[in-house]
């Protein structure tokens, strides 16, 4: 008996190697948006820091007029930096999002074909059995007009 060959195999493999590129893409721009996070969250802790040390200027006995004007444009800074990490971080997540849809899409196409792959296979076993048994119902009617 000669072993079961699909035809589309090199299409398979092909479909397979670009479902594993879609994830690697996909785990990259993952890796990248939790860095943007850990930044954002950087940012809203320097930012934190920043306001307490304005209030513990306000508490001193001389105001340090320049030295709050610093911490209060500091400040002002981080709250940009943060909306501009917050936009960054969005625009990553619709990239992610593309990204994951591309995956899902490459992994159908491999499905499908693997599923084609099995149906073919199942037929040609069920085909090879089928000649068999043709083939001893052929010798066991021989056997018997003799």
């Amino acid at each position: 008996m000669k072993k079961f060959k699909f035809r589309l195999q090199v299409v398979l493999d092909m479909r397979e190697n670009e479902l594993e590129q879609r994830r690697i893409e996909a785990a990259k721009i993952l890796a990248v948006l939790k860095q943007q996070e850990e930044k954002l969250a950087d940012i809203l802790q320097t930012a934190e820091k920043n306001k307490l040390e304005l209030e513990e200027l306000y508490n001193l006995e001389t105001l340090d007029i320049p030295q709050v004007e610093g911490h209060r444009d500091y400040g002002l800074k981080l709250i940009i930096d943060a909306k501009n990490q917050e936009r960054i971080i969005a625009n990553t997540k619709s990239i992610l999002e593309v990204k994951q849809q591309e995956v899902r899409e490459a992994h159908q196409k491999v499905e499908v074909l693997k599923k084609l792959k099995e149906k073919q296979e199942q037929q040609y076993y069920k085909e090879f059995l089928d000649s068999e048994m043709k083939e001893i119902d052929d010798i066991t009617s021989a056997r018997f007009k003799l």
